[in-house]
């Protein structure tokens, strides 16, 4: 081998570092041209086992250099710099597109492991978190979503399209009637639909009970069911009221372990916690048929201790049992028949209503908590360990009526099949119903957060600023030597951009990829939603129609009957049994208009016949 050949390639790759390291990188690609000429020349001159050797070594190299923590870094803030801090189309086409999550469909949903990913609806695995210009962002039905958002921002809006986009069962919480009235008709094309209104709100009455103590004589379930309805009515504050909250907890299990043991009802639990003296007569001997004895110990000291202490459990107590006091909330606690595995097999919609800051709190806590942790027991049966279709709870305004122990379930929840959707003002309030620490626990557990505009908070806005990270923005200096460029690091977004989001833009910050500005479809501006609206009022308007025609064919019946009697009173022998004819005749045609407009005629004609 000519040793001036070694040489020159080795000149030109040397200069062609060079120049790369520079910044010159025109020149050190024609560097690199020239020096194939003579790469070429040398490759045919030495064996093959000699250039396998080299080719790995060089790879080698090659993939340490770029792995490396130096390498890693360098290309992350050149990306950076090169796409303003925010995701690009590339990366959610990688991470967070429409194909990306199909093709874990076999995972999320076993029944669908053996489609093809093209056939299957993205809804059916995936949620729609938002669009970014042409492309749509999806997070997995396995993953948590957790919006934030202050009245009248749209957050509303989005949940009820992740409502009808549901896949199997499911449950939904609110403070209002909106979610229920724009989406309870789509909805009852899926499977039945129920409404939970333990306060009487708007015209929906409830259509299901829930007794609080079902399921209770397993020690396991009251300990849940009692940790729920407390957790409904004391928030997070540290110190002494924690060791309070833990006393009421295990007292109020005890005690309604013991109803449920002998057939009791809340209202036994309630006077047992106002008179001491009855709860030593009868929860005594009540848990002696537990198989937990730690329930009696738990009751013998809750009686013997002195008043004070007492009273202070008591008065933990007693705001769980505040619904009691109210006729509707007692009312939709009535024992009755409740199957969560029902609710899963016919891909129902269960409604829980109730009022902000209202005493059924407690009630509606317990119902999602006795729904989800069954559904979660099932799942473990099912092929995967999963619910397939998954159980969706859309928890909104989740800290005022449904304060449901997220730290926890957000960590399991949804590798069991059960999508958590959870809509709160502002992360202020995360805090103060949960703390400081569960509620970082929730959101480090959480898929994705949807920031939408409008929160005034400073410490709200600094922290969401400070997860869409920073970027390097060029300003123009004046020094000594006149004008120059000098490059600053700022924000992705300042508190200031995140607070004044334009109505209908939120910011997404999800796992895997930057954060992204897009924009959130209304429910009420989907094409299925208006298609059906349209049908609903051609609907109305041939009832209209036919409610005007059966007025005029009834008044020209009358008229017709009137004229024929008239007649028959005249000429009886040639009219009479015309006359009785149209008589009998408008009598049943009556009859039918009225059944038809009120159905549940017949059926209270039936029942008293």
């Amino acid at each position: 081998m000519n040793p001036t050949i070694g040489i020159l390639l080795a000149g030109l790759l040397g200069a062609a570092v060079l120049m790369w390291r520079r910044g010159r990188r025109a020149a050190a690609s024609v560097l690199v041209l020239l020096a194939a000429l003579p790469g070429m020349g040398l490759i045919q001159l030495i064996a093959w086992p000699v250039l396998a050797v080299v080719g790995v070594l060089v790879l080698g190299f090659v993939v340490h250099r770029r792995t490396r923590s130096a390498a890693t870094v360098t290309r992350w803030s050149a990306r950076s710099r090169r796409k303003v801090g925010v995701a690009s189309t590339l990366d959610i086409a990688r991470v967070a597109s429409g194909p990306v999550i199909r093709r874990r469909a076999g995972t999320v949903r076993p029944t669908l492991a053996g489609q093809k990913a093209w056939l299957i609806r993205t809804a059916e695995v995936g949620i729609q978190l938002c669009r970014s210009g042409l492309v749509r962002v999806w997070s997995s039905i396995e993953d948590v979503v957790i919006i934030f958002g202050g009245p009248r921002t749209g957050k509303s809006g989005w949940l009820a399209g992740r409502i009808l986009d549901a896949p199997g069962a499911l449950v939904v919480t609110s403070t209002r009637t909106d979610l229920h009235d724009l989406t309870v008709s789509m909805r009852a094309t899926r499977g039945p639909v129920y409404v939970f209104n333990a306060v009487g709100l708007g015209e929906h009455p409830s259509t299901i009970t829930f007794d609080p103590l079902t399921g209770c004589s397993d020690p396991v379930a009251a300990s849940e069911r009692a940790t729920d309805m407390l957790g409904a009515t004391h928030r997070n504050t540290g110190g002494d009221r924690e060791f309070w909250d833990a006393q009421g907890r295990r007292i109020l299990a005890a005690l309604m372990h013991a109803a449920a043991l002998g057939e009791r009802r809340m209202r036994d639990v309630l006077e047992w916690v106002a008179d001491p003296e009855r709860a030593q007569r009868e929860v005594t001997g009540l848990l002696r048929r537990s198989a937990d004895p730690a329930f009696g110990q738990d009751i013998a000291q809750f009686l013997s201790t002195n008043d004070r202490t007492r009273t202070s459990i008591t008065s933990t107590i007693m705001p769980a049992l505040g619904w009691l006091t109210s006729p509707a909330a007692s009312a939709a606690a009535e024992p009755g028949r409740f199957d969560v595995r029902e609710l899963l097999e016919s891909r129902s919609t269960l409604y829980l209503l109730g009022a902000e800051e209202s005493h059924a709190a407690p009630l509606v806590c317990a119902l999602t908590g006795h729904i989800a942790r069954e559904a979660r027991r099932l799942a473990a049966r099912e092929p995967g360990g999963r619910l397939d279709p998954p159980l969706t709870l859309a928890l909104d305004e989740a800290a005022l009526i449904s304060p449901v122990p997220l730290q926890s379930w957000t960590a399991d929840m949804g590798g069991r099949g059960v999508t958590i959707l959870a809509a709160f003002q502002s992360r202020a309030q995360l805090l103060a119903r949960w703390g400081e620490y569960d509620a970082a626990t929730i959101l480090n557990n959480t898929g994705a957060v949807m920031v939408f505009g409008g929160t005034r908070d400073k410490d709200d806005l600094q922290f969401w600023s400070t997860l869409t990270g920073e970027r390097d923005e060029e300003v123009e200096s004046a020094g000594p030597h006149g004008h120059g460029r000098t490059v600053r690091k700022v924000p992705v977004l300042s508190p200031a951009q995140i607070a004044n989001l334009p109505a209908g833009r939120v910011l997404v910050i999800r796992r895997g990829i930057p954060p992204v500005i897009g924009r959130v479809q209304m429910a009420w501006r989907r094409r299925d939603v208006r298609a059906h609206r349209r049908a609903l009022g051609r609907i109305d308007a041939a009832s209209r129609w036919q409610d005007r025609l059966d007025v005029w064919t009834e008044r020209r019946d009358d008229l017709i009957e009137r004229v024929l009697r008239r007649l028959a009173r005249r000429w009886p022998d040639r009219f009479g049994e015309l006359a009785q004819r149209a008589g009998d005749s408008n009598r049943v045609f009556r009859e039918l208009r009225q059944i038809r407009k009120n159905p549940e005629l017949t059926t209270s004609e039936g029942g008293s016949s």
